[in-house]
């Protein structure tokens, strides 16, 4: 099951609207078939993992972050019945589909076939996995991640809006693969004209996962971006399961003031910048026992000279 997770998080940033499944296929006590959803979400994942295994899928087990869809589709059958067929005998899945669509069809076709049915191993770690399309699901918007890159003392640009380099390579080479694995990138019309930035993937053989770039503007579209005049129309975006917020502190004051950050990446370098720029702006806080509740860290670690904290929002289930 962590070999199918992780297939999975590696297409995160590719399949939407469909989820970001991995799935393995094993005989023998080996694996015979891997497989994760497809650039545009098809082939499903487990369709990919039957090819690979082909006949040696009769008997064996089959392992997959998501509950295998039961809805029909004009571009082929479902992965429920791709199963049966296949001869597998055994199926653990994580996760049921929260999608209205199969949402345990999937498990009934199986079991009335005669396959055992097991779920919910590895549901946390598929969860975080898929965060981004069970989001979308649950909210009817993307999971949207906010990046800053502060000083010790908070701040993300000298006064005269300097900002290159705050964080070190390491650093910003993590900023890169965090957009890879993100299907849209935003930042406010003030970022735009005063950087010039590209917001594509630089990475070593990432370089296909640029994501859509967007402006938070009350102005025109520019040729090559989208644009969303306020936060809230992050509910009207089509085919984004995870969006990437980089700056600047203008828009990041905007979508924490609207309560529509999910997960805040922090990288902190050893560096002082006494008077600057602040990173946010007033949100909405007019007591500090109301900051209390609203975030738990959820990771932490060193890259190079610079320190990433993650924060999730905390939020009712």
């Amino acid at each position: 099951m962590a070999e199918a997770i992780c297939l999975g998080a590696e297409a995160r940033g590719t399949t939407a609207p469909n989820p970001n499944v991995g799935c393995v296929v094993a005989a023998g006590g080996r694996i015979v078939g891997h497989g994760a959803t497809q650039p545009g979400g098809r082939p499903h994942a487990e369709a990919v993992a039957l090819a690979q295994a082909g006949e040696q899928a009769r008997g064996a087990a089959l392992f997959t972050s998501l509950e295998p869809c039961a809805h029909r589709s004009r571009r082929g059958p479902t992965c429920a019945h791709l199963i049966v067929e296949a001869g597998v005998t055994r199926v653990v899945a994580a996760l049921q589909d929260p999608d209205p669509r199969t949402a345990g069809d999937g498990f009934r076709i199986l079991r009335e076939a005669g396959i055992d049915v097991v779920v919910g191993e590895g549901a946390e770690a598929a969860t975080e996995s898929m965060a981004g399309w069970l989001f979308r699901l649950r909210l009817g918007r993307p999971r949207i991640t906010l990046k800053l890159a502060l000083s010790i003392d908070g701040k993300i640009a000298l006064p005269s809006g300097e900002s290159k380099w705050i964080t070190g390579e390491d650093a910003r080479a993590h900023v890169h693969l965090e957009r890879a694995r993100c299907d849209m990138i935003l930042v406010g019309r003030g970022t735009f004209l005063a950087d010039h930035p590209r917001l594509d993937v630089r990475l070593p053989g990432l370089e296909e996962r640029s994501p859509r770039r967007a402006l938070l503007t009350r102005g025109e579209a520019v040729e090559g971006w989208e644009v969303l005049h306020a936060p809230e129309d992050v509910f009207a975006l089509s085919g984004v399961n995870d969006l990437l917020v980089e700056g600047g502190s203008a828009t990041a004051t905007a979508f924490l003031a609207a309560d529509l950050v999910d997960r805040i990446l922090l990288y902190r370098a050893p560096i002082l910048i006494g008077e600057g720029r602040q990173s946010v702006g007033y949100i909405g806080l007019d007591a500090v026992g109301d900051a209390h509740g609203r975030w738990q860290p959820s990771d932490g670690r060193q890259l190079g000279i610079d320190r990433l904290e993650v924060y999730q929002r905390i939020r009712p289930a």
